[in-house]
């Protein structure tokens, strides 16, 4: 039997992690930089960033959020007022100790001027954020108090990956206080639906909401909420956590207020984010073993107008045609924005192919013979390559708002029965074992998917999974109901089941 060929090699199920590597330099995202593990951003790539960044935005400015910006330098002391907080990142802190360099009689550039105090490049901002908020806070009138910023952090990784892991990435970190600790986790939880909404509809990512156990929450927190979704090698990725921190920063950065009551209070802090590793959620949700695919709703562009053309006399009518439809389609509205066109009228041969591997939902070819029937001839990324169809342009025009919101469905419900089809409730120990261990994992590094497993609540049990199999509880769900069991570990008492993975 013929195999079918593709764009990308080696396929998914070959190789995940290089096939994962391929179709990120196939569609041009992004590519390593010469410092070791960090990324530059491609103007493909870039523009999903700024597409989630415009959509969260809106969404956070809606609940009363405002921007602001925080120092990328953090006085060292900062970070040891908290003490959990800093254990928790100091394996991967960058610190800067000079600031400046001297030449040598050689010619090289030495470190210089030794700083009185280390700065830490920020990896995190609760510290920084912290001291401003002491001062910016002093009666309850002044709270809440609801920041955020878009930023670049630092955190010096060792296994590096474009988008997944890298030592510097974006994201946005919000951060509030409260004189009410019920207002502060309804905040906490707030903001987790806000990525819920970001994640599932938008990215076309089902996600399992939960919260975390004490072992994997954020250092410092009180309570870590998460998103949790499965990507194509039944692997889990963290698409988005909200922190509860209680008063524990607030003591630690002094930020108090005077009450009602006139008393001085502690306040209620949270914390929140996500980063640019959602667009390596994305690729891994979706891509196939030609390429990208890219939701609608975040892609860089929407529809690519190709025109072809064979003959010098045929230059003329066809991309005044396509200049035509291009400012029809430019017109509509899709997802609060216009659609976003992309014309390419490169006379070579394999341009339908460059954006297959870019994931563009939509590409239409434009040729002498489609004019004469004013038709165009489409192919849609959800579908086969040589799925191609003809539809008279005024048909188009009128639908394509409904043809991309056909392909982001289509590309929701598979994730989710991928997820359905890889999901399983375990019992049984021996079994458990089984699922992540199968016999036929070797390069292509394929797991088994999300275990459902009772937990007795000991960090040994937890631990014992992590050293034996490297697996990890993703959460304890929110949509789990209470149910009598016994340990999938220890045989103990339980009362839930929890998500079991191994995870990114």
């Amino acid at each position: 039997m013929k195999t079918e060929k593709t764009a990308i090699s080696p396929k998914r199920h070959e190789d995940y992690p290089e096939w994962y590597q391929q179709v990120i330099k196939m569609s041009d995202l992004a590519e390593s930089s010469p410092v070791r593990g960090c990324m530059v951003i491609k103007p493909w790539g870039y523009a999903l960033w700024e597409n989630i960044r415009e959509i969260l935005d809106g969404m956070f400015k809606e609940t009363g959020v405002k921007n602001a910006y925080f120092p990328v330098f953090i006085p060292k002391r900062f970070l040891e007022k908290e003490a959990e907080h800093v254990e928790g990142f100091a394996k991967e802190c960058a610190v800067v100790t000079h600031h400046r360099l001297e030449a040598t009689e050689d010619g090289r550039l030495v470190p210089a001027g030794e700083l009185e105090e280390p700065l830490v490049v920020r990896p995190t901002s609760e510290t920084i954020i912290g001291e401003s908020f002491s001062r910016w806070v002093s009666s309850h009138r002044d709270l809440p108090l609801l920041i955020n910023q878009w930023c670049n952090v630092v955190r010096w990784e060792m296994r590096p990956r474009i988008f997944l892991r890298t030592s510097e990435f974006l994201w946005q970190e919000g951060h509030t206080a409260h004189a009410d600790r019920r207002e502060a986790m309804e905040r906490t939880l707030q903001m987790l639906n806000i990525y819920e909404d970001l994640v599932q509809n938008h990215l076309a990512i089902p996600v399992i909401k939960g919260e975390k156990t004490e072992s994997e929450r954020f250092p410092g927190a009180v309570n870590t909420f998460t998103l949790e979704a499965m990507m194509q090698d039944r692997k889990a990725l963290q698409a988005g956590t909200s922190h509860f921190l209680g008063r524990n920063f607030a003591r630690a950065s002094d930020i108090k207020y005077q009450s009602v009551k006139e008393k001085q209070e502690y306040a209620w802090t949270t914390s929140w984010g996500v980063s640019t590793r959602l667009i390596g959620a994305m690729i891994m949700a979706h891509s196939d073993d030609n390429g990208l695919i890219l939701p609608p709703m975040i892609a860089s562009a929407h529809v690519v107008l190709m025109p072809i053309i064979k003959k010098p006399e045929d230059k003329s009518p066809v991309m005044d045609y396509t200049h035509g439809l291009a400012q029809e389609l430019k017109k509509l509205e899709y997802n609060g924005r216009n659609i976003k066109v992309e014309i390419d009228d490169r006379q070579t041969g394999g341009k339908g192919w460059d954006w297959i591997k870019k994931g563009i939902p939509l590409r239409v070819e434009i040729g002498p013979r489609d004019i004469a029937k004013d038709s165009v001839f489409i192919g849609r990324r959800d579908k086969g390559p040589r799925e191609k169809e003809s539809i008279p342009r005024s048909g188009f025009v009128n639908t394509v708002v409904s043809i991309l919101n056909e392909i982001q469905k289509n590309l929701f419900n598979r994730a989710l029965q991928l997820r359905e089809d890889y999901t399983t409730q375990i019992d049984l120990r021996d079994d458990f074992y089984a699922f992540f261990t199968p016999k036929d994992l070797e390069k292509s590094e394929i797991h088994g998917g999300f275990a459902l497993a009772h937990w007795c609540g000991r960090h040994q049990c937890e631990e014992k999974t992590k050293d034996d199999l490297k697996v990890t509880i993703r959460c304890i769900p929110f949509a789990e109901e209470t149910e009598s069991g016994t340990c999938i570990i220890c045989n103990d008492k339980s009362t839930k089941r929890v998500l079991f993975a191994k995870a990114y």
